[in-house]
């Protein structure tokens, strides 16, 4: 089993690579996100590598980063999605604008993936959303949305030392970097919710939801 290859980028399709390892070429197929950073025929390149296995064929996916493969591989559980259509849903979503997607149950970003009528995407943002929290599959993932929220009791200390609405505004950026947006994309986002959120705006998870949606619009 080939869990990552490391050599020569020597061709480039419109859904696949082909790296040679010592002379050997292998052929990889990926998303637009991942072909698009192998900076080109000749560089060097590092894929992580989902292979899988059949009777007839051994196909290798090739991934960027952990994060992108993780959620290939939660992909591919969802009924109804093959790793085909899994890269689709990756080449227009990177890993944390899926999080997003599937944090705020917004089925619209998954269903511009090629392949993904809306009732598969309402189907991908519902089962992820309780698969991606089960398993912790990384920075990027929906777990990272749980984690991010205070205890009882540190929201108790927090409040004391802070104005509701600014506590609030602070823990549900926090959560949005933990998710991997940057802070410049997020606080703004979160800004507009806010405003207009008026009497509301320390309510934690109502910020949180309604920036998840800003960011994946």
């Amino acid at each position: 089993m080939f869990a990552r290859l490391k050599g020569i980028v020597d061709e480039i399709g419109a859904d696949h690579a082909v790296i040679d390892v010592h002379g050997v070429g292998y052929l990889v197929q990926a998303s637009r996100r991942t072909l698009g950073a192998l900076g080109g025929t000749g560089a060097e390149a590092v894929l992580h590598i989902e292979t899988h296995v059949r009777e007839d064929h051994i196909h290798l996916y090739g991934f960027v980063d952990r994060s992108e493969r993780d959620w290939f591989r939660l992909l591919v559980t969802v009924q109804g999605v093959g790793a085909k259509v899994a890269l689709a849903v990756l080449s227009v979503l990177e890993p944390g604008a899926l999080a997003a997607a599937i944090a705020a149950q917004d089925a619209r970003p998954p269903a511009r993936a090629t392949g993904v009528g809306p009732k598969l995407a309402k189907r991908i943002v519902m089962e992820l959303r309780d698969k991606a929290a089960l398993v912790g599959i990384g920075a990027a993932d929906v777990a990272v949305l749980a984690r991010s929220m205070r205890t009882p009791e540190a929201a108790a200390a927090a409040a004391a030392a802070k104005s509701p609405d600014i506590a609030a505004f602070d823990d549900a950026l926090s959560a949005l970097v933990n998710l991997g947006y940057r802070e410049s994309e997020a606080e703004p986002a979160l800004r507009r919710v806010a405003d207009a959120a008026g009497e509301t705006a320390a309510d934690v998870q109502l910020l949180l939801r309604g920036a998840l949606k800003e960011l994946a619009r």
